[in-house]
């Protein structure tokens, strides 16, 4: 969807906006309107609330445990914003700024479905209900705990949900009088109540987290690969085309010879003669098939490394390499399949140089194209690595001639294995950055938006889990994406900017060191406003920063 239709849809519903509002339809419905955002109010729900805060105790002690996890986050993301900063700051002074990409475009900072486009449209809106709900539900459940009226819980709406809230009683929550103009009151609730309030929101969200990735990555452990080799393109008109090989089956024998990778197939291939009779077992969305046909007399087989997607900013995407291209050669060095590349990888440095040797196409009027000089950047996902970074997913393997199909290679077993390794990892630094960039930056760099897409073909539900089908992958995508959502917002709900709780809580914590410092009194509300303000212009400066820094070191 272009940034012209998004667009255009947004003020079509904000002229909407405009003449409801202005004939009184959506007051009458209980709805306000702030520009084009909506914020929509009920009163339903608060018998459920009733019933869900009997358990006084236990809210309690599930908020109280908040505020540690709380100020861990705050610490942690404040500390990571500040390294970022530092980091573009210095990549200045060695002028090795990122290009513009898709990291930093402003549509990409927020999780908002539809615009951010590393969220999928349809599971992204389920995480975010999930996520909206647990947040403001469990504030509505502190308040009911901590005896502050709950006037009434809602969504903001701005066409898509960006939002919800629990509305409490200000007046018992922070003693502030609405629109009264009446000077402000003690609030009913003391500082350690308002603190268990504001902190509930994020603790559920963690919460949520922990148990849709704990779900998550146990069942992952119910899917298998069916292979790692699968048909990318059919000559037309080759015997293969006519007898029903299509585009996206997975290749598992060739006359019962198994392959398991793609150097199997053009070793197998290389033996048959033409005219020879050759049956391929193949699999189609799940279903096993088994086609048979006489291979042609072109003996012709290209070996090399099929770009299945180019990292965006990355070396490979400045130099103009696309998905689709063949590497045949680097250098000197010959590229037959994927341990020739990953092998030459390995002996590479940041900085250097080289020359990069691509098939356009996999027909037979396929030609060479020469990349020249392209220097390979640091590895962005290890900096511990010391190996140069090109920016390009791959598949093994290009056309095997005389079958008339393009095969690539894409390592499913081994890319399962490395998703159920992920918890293992979380006992580091990097295991928790790289569950954090899962669907942004995945395991090679080329973003992982769930099992949806070709990804699908490679795998099949196993054991229980097959009575649910292609159900398994819908169940796995909710699962990730409610974890991955609701971990995102809970750390970013612990910055310490207002009006985020983090803010909040923030600015409670800081009134109530600084008070045994140099006792009570308004001298240490106004120090603490001021500290709250401060901190939150910084991280609104840093995220603009990030934005507009490859825009001002390579133009706009």
């Amino acid at each position: 969807m272009s940034y012209f239709t998004i667009l255009s849809v947004f003020l079509l519903y904000w002229l909407l906006v405009i003449y409801l509002d202005k004939r009184g339809t959506l007051s009458k419905y209980n709805i306000t309107a702030y520009g084009p955002i909506l914020m929509i109010r009920t009163q339903r729900g608060q018998r459920f609330l009733d019933k869900l805060s009997i358990h006084k105790k236990f809210w309690r002690i599930f908020a109280n445990i908040g505020l540690p996890a709380m100020l861990t986050g705050m610490l942690v993301m404040f500390i990571l914003i500040l390294f970022i900063d530092y980091s573009i700051i210095t990549s200045f002074q060695t002028e090795t700024v990122p290009h513009p990409g898709k990291f930093n475009e402003p549509r990409n900072i927020f999780l908002i479905p539809g615009i951010n486009e590393y969220i999928p449209f349809a599971w992204g809106i389920i995480a975010l209900v999930v996520t909206l709900m647990v947040h403001e539900f469990s504030h509505a459940i502190l308040c009911k705990v901590e005896g502050i009226r709950v006037k009434s819980m809602g969504i903001l709406l701005a066409l898509i949900p960006i939002g919800g809230f629990a509305e409490p009683d200000e007046e018992q929550l922070l003693g502030k009088k609405e629109d009264t103009g009446e000077k402000d009151v003690e609030p009913k609730a003391t500082r350690n109540q308002r603190i268990r309030i504001l902190t509930s929101g994020v603790m559920a969200n963690f919460v949520t987290a922990l148990i849709a990735f704990i779900l998550f990555f146990s069942l992952l452990g119910s899917i298998s690969p069916v292979g790692d080799v699968m048909v990318t393109g059919v000559t037309p008109g080759s015997q293969a085309d006519l007898a029903g090989v299509k585009q996206n089956m997975i290749l598992t024998k060739i006359n019962d010879k198994q392959i398991d990778n793609a150097h199997d197939a053009f070793t197998y291939t290389s033996s048959l003669q033409p005219g020879s009779n050759v049956t391929l077992n193949l699999i189609d969305k799940s279903e096993e098939k088994e086609i048979s046909f006489t291979i042609t007399a072109d003996t012709r087989i290209t070996e090399g490394v099929r770009v299945s997607d180019v990292v965006p900013a990355s070396p490979a995407e400045a130099a103009g390499i696309k998905p689709g291209m063949v590497l045949v050669r680097v250098d000197s060095t010959e590229i037959r399949g994927l341990e020739d590349f990953v092998r030459f990888m390995e002996s590479t440095e940041p900085g250097q140089k080289i020359d990069v040797y691509m098939l356009s196409n996999s027909s037979e009027s396929a030609s060479t194209e020469v990349f020249e000089n392209i220097e390979l950047s640091a590895y962005p996902y290890d900096r511990n690595a010391k190996k140069g970074f090109l920016g390009i997913s791959y598949g093994g393997g290009a056309e095997i001639g005389p079958l008339g199909i393009g095969i690539g290679e894409f390592g499913a077993n081994e890319f399962l294995g490395m998703l159920k390794g992920i918890p293992s990892s979380l006992t580091g630094f990097r295991g928790w950055i790289l569950l954090f960039s899962l669907p942004i930056i995945g395991l090679a760099g080329e973003g992982f938006p769930g099992f949806s897409g070709l990804i699908v073909h490679f795998y099949e539900p196993v054991g229980w889990a097959a009575l649910l089908g292609d159900g398994t992958f819908w169940i796995l995508n909710i699962l990730m994406w409610i974890g991955w959502m609701n971990f995102y917002v809970g750390l970013f709900n612990c910055l310490p900017a207002v009006p985020l709780d983090g803010g909040h809580v923030f600015r409670d914590v800081m009134t109530s060191s600084l008070s045994r410092i140099i006792g009570n009194g308004e001298k240490v509300e106004r120090l603490s406003n001021a500290i709250v303000i401060l901190f939150a212009l910084t991280i609104l400066m840093s995220f603009i920063f990030v934005i507009i820094a490859p825009y001002a070191a390579h133009g706009f």
